[in-house]
C-alpha cells in the first residue's frame, strides 16, 4: 500500500520516516514494532531531536550576530521598520548557520522561535545600552544637554498634550500631566519606558525571524535515519 505525506501528499517510501519531498515526519504503525524496537522508536528519537537546541553553541551564535545588530538597530533607530527587519533577518540567519555547524536532521519552529528570542533579548539589551550611553555622551560630553531637552518639551507639548485632548483628559490633569512629563523624573521615565517599548519590538521580530528561519530551513535537508 502506498504512503503519502500527510503535508504535501507526496509519495513517501515505506522505510522511510520522513517525506523526501517537505521533510516532515511520518506516523508509521507496524506490529512487529509496537513492542518498542525499529521505526516508531527512531521517529520519536528524531521529534525530540529536532525541538531541542543545543544550546552552547547557539549562544555563541546569536551572541556573535545580536551584539551588532544591536548596535546597528541603535544608529538606524530601533522601531524603524528597517531596524526591525535587520533583527528578524539576524535572528533566520542564527538559525541557518546553527543547522551548518550542527547539522541537525530538521529543526521545529518552536525551536527556530527560542533561537530568536535569545537573540532578542541580547540585541534588546545592546541597543538599549548603545541608546543610554550616546544619550549620556551627548548630554555629559557634547553638551547637546539643551537640544535634547527642547526637543523633548516640543513632543510633549504638540504630541502628548493634544492626544491627552483628544482622549477627553480633564484640562486639570492634563495640566498635571504635562507637569509631571516636564519634570526630571517625568523626562527619565518616558525614556525609560521608551527603551523598552523598543525592546519589545525587536524582541517580537526577532522570534518572528527565528521561526520563520526554521520554517523554510528547517525542511531544506532529508534527515538519514
Amino acid at each position: 500500500m502506498e504512503q503519502t505525506c500527510h503535508r504535501c501528499h507526496q509519495a513517501v517510501p515505506e522505510d522511510s520516516c520522513f517525506c523526501p519531498a517537505c521533510g516532515l515526519p511520518q506516523i508509521v504503525y507496524s506490529a512487529e514494532n509496537f513492542a518498542g524496537q525499529g521505526q516508531p522508536e527512531r521517529w520519536n528519537q528524531a521529534v525530540r531531536d529536532a525541538g531541542s537546541i543545543e544550546w552552547r553553541p547557539g549562544l555563541r551564535l546569536a551572541l556573535a550576530l545580536a551584539v551588532p545588530a544591536g548596535i546597528v538597530c541603535t544608529v538606524l533607530s530601533a522601531m524603524n521598520l528597517s531596524a526591525l527587519l535587520v533583527m528578524a533577518a539576524t535572528s533566520a540567519w542564527v538559525v541557518a548557520l546553527y543547522m551548518r555547524s550542527q547539522r541537525p536532521a530538521w529543526i521545529t519552529i518552536g525551536a527556530g522561535a527560542r533561537l530568536g528570542l535569545v537573540t532578542g533579548i541580547m540585541a534588546g539589551w545592546t541597543s538599549m545600552a548603545a541608546s543610554a550611553l550616546a544619550l549620556f555622551a551627548g548630554r555629559y560630553w557634547l553638551h547637546q544637554g539643551k537640544s535634547f531637552d527642547d526637543l523633548w518639551t516640543t513632543t510633549v507639548n504638540q504630541q502628548w498634550v493634544g492626544q491627552w485632548t483628544s482622549m477627553g483628559v480633564d484640562v486639570q490633569e492634563v495640566a498635571q500631566l504635562r507637569s509631571f512629563a516636564l519634570s526630571p523624573d517625568g523626562r527619565a521615565a518616558g525614556m525609560v519606558c521608551t527603551l523598552c517599548f523598543v525592546a519589545f519590538g525587536l524582541l517580537a521580530f526577532s522570534t518572528a525571524g527565528g521561526a520563520l528561519g526554521a520554517r523554510f530551513l528547517g525542511r531544506r535537508r532529508k534527515p538519514e535515519i
